[in-house]
This record gives C-alpha cells, sequence and structure tokens, in this order.
C-alpha cells in the first residue's frame, strides 16, 4: 500500500518555462546558456551550485566571471525565477488534501537557494504561505549533495523517512528521474511539465490499494 507520495517540484507543482530563464541569463551576460541549462539535472556552475559543490556566494562569484562583473543576490535570484512560470493554486490544494488523506507528502528537488528564497517565503502562494505547509518533509538538491537521477539521492530520502520502496510513489516530470526510482522499486508517474496530475494520481493509489 502506498503510504508517502514523493513529488517533484518544478515541472510537477510550479510549471516551468525553460526559455524565459535562458533569456534572463543571456540578458544578464551569460554566454552559450544553452550548454549549461537543463530543465532537469544543470550542468557547469549550474550544476555544482544545484549539488552543493558550490555555495551560493561562491556560484555567485564565478557566474560573476562569466559576465565580467560583480552580482548581487537578487539579480541572479530574478534569472533562476525564469524558471517558474506557473504555480496553479489547485495543485497546492491537491497536496493538502492528499496529506488530509493520510499520505505523507514529500518533495524531492533538483533545486537551489535562489529559487528556495522564493518558495520559502510568504510570496511564494497566493495566499501568504511557504512551500514548507504544504509538505511533511523537504529533500533539497543542494542540501543532501547530490541531485537526481542519482540513486543515492533516492536512497537518501527513503533512509530519512524509512520507509520501502513498494510503499511509495513518486512523481516527477523527468522520464530518466522516474526510470531511477523505478529501478529502486518505486511506483512512478510521469506527468508532462504543467500536466494536471491532481485525478490521475489516484489511479497509481488506487492500484496499490487494490494489490493488498
Amino acid at each position: 500500500m502506498i503510504q508517502t507520495i514523493v513529488f517533484d517540484f518544478g515541472g510537477v507543482i510550479a510549471t516551468i518555462d525553460g526559455n524565459e530563464a535562458k533569456k534572463r541569463f543571456t540578458d544578464l551576460g551569460v554566454a552559450d546558456i544553452d550548454r549549461v541549462l537543463d530543465p532537469y539535472r544543470q550542468q557547469g556552475i549550474f550544476g555544482d551550485l544545484e549539488e552543493g559543490k558550490l555555495s551560493e556566494e561562491g556560484y555567485r562569484k564565478e557566474l560573476g566571471k562569466m559576465c565580467g562583473r560583480e552580482l548581487n543576490f537578487d539579480e541572479v535570484k530574478h534569472c533562476w525565477l525564469g524558471y517558474m512560470k506557473e504555480l496553479p493554486a489547485y495543485k497546492l490544494e491537491a497536496l493538502l488534501k492528499l496529506r488530509r488523506e493520510g499520505y505523507r507528502v514529500v518533495m524531492l528537488s533538483n533545486t537551489n537557494p535562489y529559487v528556495m528564497h522564493w518558495a520559502e517565503s510568504k510570496e511564494f502562494s497566493g495566499d501568504g504561505h511557504s512551500v514548507d505547509f504544504y509538505f511533511d518533509a523537504m529533500y533539497r538538491s543542494y542540501e543532501v549533495g547530490c541531485m537526481k537521477p542519482d540513486e543515492n539521492f533516492f536512497r537518501h530520502v527513503l533512509a530519512k523517512e524509512r520507509i520501502l520502496p513498494s510503499e511509495t510513489l513518486f512523481v516527477d516530470d523527468g522520464p530518466r528521474n522516474v526510470a531511477a526510482a523505478s529501478e529502486l522499486g518505486m511506483t512512478t508517474y510521469c506527468p508532462a511539465n504543467g500536466a494536471d496530475w491532481t485525478k490521475e494520481i489516484y489511479k497509481y493509489l488506487d492500484v496499490k490499494l487494490d494489490e493488498e
């Protein structure tokens, strides 16, 4: 029986727009942005930031070298938030509904301090709640020190949550991430970026319930 639902953030909870993010970084002065920015796993210093190999300050210093000037936190944050196209309120409500129904709801995200600075503020939702209001627990790549689809990220969450893969549903819009979770024995669901998963998800929960 599924007891815990693990959600990706960008693409599942928030709809992402890679083109807007690339435009903002290009306007900032970053050349060849297509080489380092990716919807699922960043490369270069962008990947080092999300994997925790570079601190926020260290990353911003290196980014400044690429742009030829010193950068402040807010202008870099503005670029990263270009990814955040939409945050549908009905998805946030769906998370709360799943929790009321008895499921433990967890976030597992390849992310960084800039996106989380926004998400963990009262600016996140339209009614003044930060992202942690909607989840029982959150696991951020830059704090754990690895990124999806690295199986160690999934194993870290399973160990911390003290749950079995067979009791876990993983929801992510990245096919490689879903494949990695499936290899570990999790039930998986891969909705497209921005898709409405709020009803479809119950098919995956019902499958497990019917098997018990």
